[in-house]
């Protein structure tokens, strides 16, 4: 069940194998969520942690929803499934929403030994080396970099070769289907009255009706 304070719950604190998903979440949608339990599945992971940012480097000068309304819609679509948790640690940091500090502090509340896997999309990834402290981050957890299909993955894999002669947990790159689905195209629709049902969970569809976003 979704967490809806900063501290790490039982679960989270005492994995073995634990899942880190970062974004804005402006909306979460089905392609989030598909991410996030293909990985798990596929690396066995305990539980996989939501970590709405706070305030996004990557994302300067762009207009974004308020923290509130993401932290919401992201605990209403992981709040049926029982390996899903959301973590508020990026918006109860103030400052920029930096991953390499969000894995520290996950670092530090874990259980010794835990291995971290931080899921990221790969047009985030291909610039991971630009991220802050790369190199440190590169050998603090794994990477799971999900694609879509027929994404151009050349400069991904040269950008990844380069990465992983840095890391020290693995680099591993899964294809999603449902990644097609885009958060823009997303609020896109809402602004011109088009369709979303289906793009995303009815109770975040809801939610986005009732606080009149993307308008």
């Amino acid at each position: 069940m979704a967490s809806d304070n900063a501290s790490f719950k039982r679960d989270v604190a005492e994995a073995r194998r634990l899942g880190i998903m970062g974004g804005t979440f402006d909306p979460i949608h089905y392609g989030h969520l598909v991410t996030a339990e293909v990985a798990r599945v596929k690396f066995h992971l305990d539980v996989v942690v939501f970590v709405p940012s706070g305030v996004p480097p990557h994302k300067h000068g762009v207009e974004i929803s308020p923290g509130r309304d993401r932290y919401m819609m992201t605990v209403l679509a992981t709040a049926t499934n029982p390996h899903f948790e959301v973590s508020r640690i990026e918006m109860d940091r103030p400052g920029p929403s930096y991953t390499v500090d969000t894995i520290s502090e996950f670092r530090t509340r874990c259980r010794p030994g835990t291995q971290l896997f931080f899921i990221t999309g790969a047009d985030a990834a291909v610039e991971i080396l630009t991220w802050k402290d790369a190199q440190e981050l590169l050998r603090m957890c794994a990477f799971i970099v999900a694609t879509r299909p027929g994404y151009c993955t050349t400069r991904l894999e040269a950008e990844l070769e380069r990465a992983r002669a840095v890391s020290t947990h693995g680099i591993f790159v899964v294809e999603v289907p449902a990644l097609a689905i885009s958060s823009t195209d997303i609020r896109a629709r809402v602004r011109q009255g088009d369709p979303i049902r289906y793009l995303l969970p009815e109770s975040v569809e809801n939610y986005i009706r009732k606080a009149g976003l993307y308008l």
